[in-house]
């Protein structure tokens, strides 16, 4: 998200004179449905296959159209708040959401949900990036300010655990539209409060936003998952998948290109990435989100189409693992201080790789289903583990004015990390499971949907492993604890947007 300057000042817009409790709930639900909806589909995703035709491949489309447009969007998202007034872009991001949301329930065919839920991640990267800047230029006071941030947190973190649950529930009890219908009505209600009750603010700065770096990343990186997904039915040395990759190839170069030499206003400077720091804990959690983000997509399936478990059921299986992260988080703030963030970035993939391994047993052996979910909460504990250290070393050692803008940056990393993960795991495992079901001798389809998810999270296993390797590389700093103490309720809430 952009830096939210201490500067900010008020302008005229909303009555300014709501109560503090009423702008903090406000920000808080707004950011609430961001996070909400990037795990609410999770358990429904059976259902959409079912319902829609999506192929097995094609069905991660339903989840990467969310993450690589809110990826691609962020940065710009927290510029046009400081820009444009946070108030007005907050309202703009919600109304987008809510629009978008509206048209996904009413989807009936693939491409028209593939592109509501798009739209859904470009207005949540409008609006959560204002849904925090507000609550800064709303409290200023330091004791009020690190209370806002930590319920802010609290309730971001929320959303991970009630997103699974509240899908399976919405799923059997009504139709996977629901899942999508019931951003709505929310979303009015807060947009008819935000418009009369929240203060506008901007920042001074006054630059530009860079519109073309935005559409270049996002094109790129849209480009790269769709050559990794269409390798599963031409090939890897198909046409299509070499005009696909040269695509994101010539995008992304031009991004950098563009970003270092033409952008007045760069969405990405590329001068953060001279802090080995900042490099190396970005590509930390690129690793560790490829490894462990296909992990709830990958257990959705064998739970409802392998084990035949309802919804509701998968939901409250996934309860436990949500509950993880959270624990993760809160004993790594406890430790942190005392033995630093280069030990914990590696401990966390550690535990994330122990979890997945067991996990991929499940292709050779009927697990139980409680060593499936016990192993879903060593890894999940692990990616709680890791992140509030990997956030701490991304945004350390740079310019304050610039600490918002490597909190997006890293943030930015964690989606693109998921959405290429989930792309090139589900490319694996159905690669394998069709193999199976093409091959010589009997194999019934549960066992190769088994064989097909057992294997990718084996490979998930070996990138946590990556990810502890890479984060070897991050520089012990003795600095650490006084950073942490000086920075503790920002680094808190933007951690805990991370790990939402």
């Amino acid at each position: 998200m952009a830096s939210i300057p201490e500067t900010a000042q008020r302008v005229r817009g909303g009555s300014g004179r709501a109560p503090s409790w009423m702008v903090l709930a406000l920000a808080c639900t707004g950011q609430f449905m961001v996070v909400l909806d990037i795990s609410v589909v999770n358990v429904a995703l059976p259902s959409i296959h079912r319902d829609l035709g999506f192929s097995t491949t094609g069905l991660q489309w339903v989840v990467n159209a969310y993450t690589l447009t809110f990826a691609g969007f962020l940065l710009l998202g927290g510029r046009a708040g400081d820009l444009f007034g946070r108030r007005r872009i907050f309202l703009l991001g919600l109304g987008a959401f809510s629009l978008a949301s509206l048209v996904g329930g009413f989807a009936t065919s693939q491409t028209m949900l593939v592109a509501a839920r798009a739209a859904q991640g470009l207005g949540g990267a409008i609006l959560a990036p204002s849904t925090l800047a507000i609550l800064t230029t709303a409290f200023t006071e330091p004791r009020e300010r690190a209370r806002a941030m930590g319920i802010w947190a609290g309730v971001a973190g929320a959303g991970g655990a009630v997103g699974n649950l509240l899908s399976g529930i919405i799923t059997q009890e009504l139709t996977w539209r629901w899942v999508l219908f019931i951003n709505v009505p929310i979303g009015l209600v807060v947009l008819v409060a935000g418009f009369v009750a929240l203060p506008e603010s901007r920042g001074r700065e006054r630059r530009g936003l860079d519109l073309p770096g935005a559409f270049l990343v996002t094109g790129g990186l849209c480009a790269l998952v769709y050559g990794v997904v269409r390798t599963d039915a031409v090939g890897w040395a198909s046409r299509d998948t070499a005009l696909a990759f040269g695509l994101a190839v010539l995008l992304l170069v031009a991004f950098v290109v563009h970003e270092a030499c033409i952008a007045a206003a760069p969405i990405m400077p590329l001068r953060l990435f001279r802090s080995r720091s900042v490099s190396s804990a970005n590509l930390a959690m690129l690793a560790v989100a490829a490894a462990l983000f296909p992990m709830w997509y990958f257990l959705s399936l064998y739970c409802q189409e392998v084990r035949d478990l309802s919804p509701i059921v998968t939901g409250l299986l996934f309860a436990p693992l949500s509950l993880s992260v959270v624990a993760g988080s809160q004993v790594t703030v406890r430790l942190v201080g005392r033995l630093g963030t280069r030990r914990l970035v590696i401990a966390g993939p550690l535990l994330m790789a122990a979890g997945l391994f067991v996990l991929s047993r499940i292709g050779a052996t009927r697990e139980p289903l409680s060593v499936v979910i016990l192993a879903g909460v060593v890894a999940a504990f692990g990616i709680g583990v890791a992140l509030t250290p990997i956030t701490l070393a991304a945004t350390s050692g740079i310019r304050g004015s610039e600490a918002g803008l490597a909190s997006g940056l890293v943030n930015t990393s964690r989606q693109v990390g998921a959405s290429l993960g989930l792309a090139a795991l589900a490319t694996v495992a159905t690669s394998r499971s069709d193999n199976l079901l093409a091959g010589a001798g009997p194999h019934p389809v549960g066992a190769a949907l088994s064989a097909g998810f057992g294997l990718a999270f084996a490979v998930a296993a070996g990138i946590a492993v990556l990810a502890a390797l890479i984060a070897l590389a991050l520089p012990r700093r003795a600095s650490d604890a006084q950073v942490i103490a000086v920075e503790a309720h920002d680094k808190a809430a933007l951690a805990a947007e991370l790990g939402a």
